[in-house]
């Protein structure tokens, strides 16, 4: 039976100005997050999980960057869902020996190692956070494309930590797409530089307590508040050698 107008537009108008002592927490009123990291252990996969979800959107909106000879951490699981047939090699980079996927063992603070002009794109999602010295990292990432080299990534704004992570590498950071933007145009050009926010309050919460995608629907996700950014992502270009816009 449908809702008549009147009842909804009631209903919206309580929701909107609930008085204090009147919320209803249901299930989220816990000390312990519903699903625990990030909500894998939940999903049994990483896909589902709520900032792969905007990972993946923003990766698919310029699959054409990825190409060539291509740049990922950890694994290439991106470069070859979103390159395809246009990348020509692959590299995987990792920061310590025992990566079996790992084609580069370095850290991109000091990756003297890693040629100049080596890559048309790199894909570094999820990563910043894991290095105090960020400033150095994009630096090197700068120094290894070539020109007209694309870089694509990603970096968290709220979210939990991650112990393992944390255990291994250290984890520093949280972004803005302030921050990032101002971190990236300290190398690259302002105008070669595009930075997004992504998520709401309701996408926020439901990711920290480890809500999975599909337990969101789409108008949910799609909705973005600038004032909660759960991901920011960046595309950057170095110049290339003529004086074409990046």
């Amino acid at each position: 039976m449908s809702v008549p107008p009147w009842v909804r537009q009631q209903w919206e108008r309580y929701i909107q100005g609930t008085a204090i002592g009147w919320v209803r927490f249901g299930s989220l009123r816990r000390l312990t997050p519903i699903g625990e990291v990030f909500g894998v252990k939940r999903g049994q996969s990483v896909d589902l999980c709520i900032d792969r979800y905007y990972i993946e959107d923003f990766l698919a909106q310029y699959a054409a960057d990825i190409r060539g000879r291509v740049l990922e951490i950890a694994d290439n699981l991106y470069t070859r869902r979103f390159g395809g047939v246009r990348v020509q090699h692959s590299d995987v980079l990792h920061a310590v020996p025992g990566n079996p996927q790992a084609t580069i063992v370095a850290d991109l603070t000091c990756a003297d190692h890693i040629a100049t002009g080596t890559f048309d794109c790199a894909i570094v999602t999820q990563t910043f956070q894991y290095i105090y010295d960020v400033r150095a990292a994009i630096g090197t990432l700068y120094r290894i494309l070539k020109p007209g080299g694309v870089l694509l990534a990603t970096c968290p704004g709220i979210t939990q930590t991650s112990h393992y992570d944390r255990a291994n590498w250290g984890e520093y950071w949280r972004f803005t797409t302030l921050s990032l933007h101002k971190l990236l145009t300290e190398v690259f050009p302002e105008s070669c530089v595009t930075v997004r926010g992504y998520g709401n309050v309701l996408v926020a919460i439901s990711f920290l307590h480890g809500l999975l995608v599909q337990e969101l629907r789409r108008q949910e996700l799609e909705y973005h508040d600038p004032e909660y950014e759960l991901l920011i992502t960046a595309r950057a270009v170095k110049p290339p050698d003529t004086p074409d816009v990046c």
